[in-house]
């Protein structure tokens, strides 16, 4: 997602699709974008599909310019109305969260876990005295990034909602089954009325998948993403966009750019898939002597592609 402007806000929600209307689902999805973009007030969105077995809902980041907005959006006749199409596809509720943009802890993120949490009557102080030690508490384990805490918006959301963003699902992973923070939850419980998670995965895990249920290494998969994205933009600027685009269809240079990105990205979805599969040995967890091996040989790579194109 591009750089949030000042007071804006992203509208995140995760839903579950059932079995067997996953392409129903994307065809819906497909024309509600079409609907929300005429909305007052809409920037952008960014969707990411299921990756299981590790997280098996849809993650959808809409963000808009205000506050106003995106409640404008959540509360229009026209989103109603898409609901209403949808709802026969979807397993239990969906969680809906709106969170302020520019600060940490908002999503996107290399691995986030959405945490919604709803309290039970007159107990906001206690909670909100309990979240201060566990934000300091998880602050300090292994691989944590951010977190970012909101209190319930009237007529939006009703649950407070919590984002840890954390650099591996890995450590993500050993915050949760920690014995600290299991006791911690533990203390919750006489002021929680119930709190359920999501974990939410954004950037390209979908073209990587998982191994052993763990997605590869973040700077694992940018460098793999550059192995096939180097050659793709040089490729796709010398053959078609600078001599047919620009010179033969005289195309502006913005609009022959934005043509070689939308080639680039569909060819990056059919490319990183094989050249990860190639590259599953150095993809997989493994040992310092294993991750050195399989960057080097990209490095070399690298260098015999930026050689070959200087000299043709």
């Amino acid at each position: 997602m591009t750089e949030a402007p000042a007071g804006s806000v992203t509208v995140v929600i995760q839903t579950r699709v059932l079995e067997g209307h996953e392409a129903a689902f994307a065809a819906w999805q497909e024309e509600t974008q079409k609907v929300i973009a005429g909305f007052p007030g809409f920037i952008e969105q960014s969707i990411a599909p299921p990756a299981p077995p590790t997280q098996v809902d849809w993650v959808i980041l809409q963000r808009f310019a205000s506050t106003d907005a995106a409640v404008g959006w959540l509360n229009s006749g026209a989103r109603l109305a898409r609901l209403a199409g949808v709802t026969h596809m979807l397993a239990g509720r969906d969680d809906v969260h709106l969170v302020r943009d520019g600060a940490s802890g908002v999503l996107p993120a290399p691995i986030a876990m959405v945490i919604s949490t709803r309290l039970k009557p007159g107990q906001e102080a206690a909670y909100r005295a309990w979240e201060q030690r566990i934000a300091a508490a998880q602050s300090r384990a292994p691989g944590f990034q951010g977190y970012r805490f909101e209190a319930p918006i009237p007529g939006v959301q009703e649950d407070f909602l919590s984002i840890l963003r954390f650099d591996t699902e890995a450590n993500l992973n050993a915050w949760l089954l920690s014995p600290e923070r299991k006791a911690m939850l533990a203390e919750a419980e006489p002021f929680t009325a119930e709190f359920h998670t999501r974990l939410a995965r954004t950037g390209f895990d979908q073209w990587f998948g998982t191994t052993a249920g763990q997605a590869p290494a973040a700077w694992k998969q940018n460098m793999l993403v550059v192995l096939m994205l180097y050659p793709v933009v040089f490729l796709f600027g010398a053959l078609v966009q600078t001599p047919l685009l620009q010179q033969g269809a005289k195309l502006p240079f913005p609009v022959a750019l934005f043509v070689g990105n939308v080639v680039s990205v569909l060819l990056l979805s059919l490319l990183v898939p094989w050249v990860s599969r190639r590259f599953g040995w150095w993809l997989r967890p493994g040992s310092r002597w294993i991750d050195a091996v399989g960057a080097g040989v990209l490095v070399l790579l690298y260098g015999a592609m930026i050689a070959a194109f200087t000299l043709s």
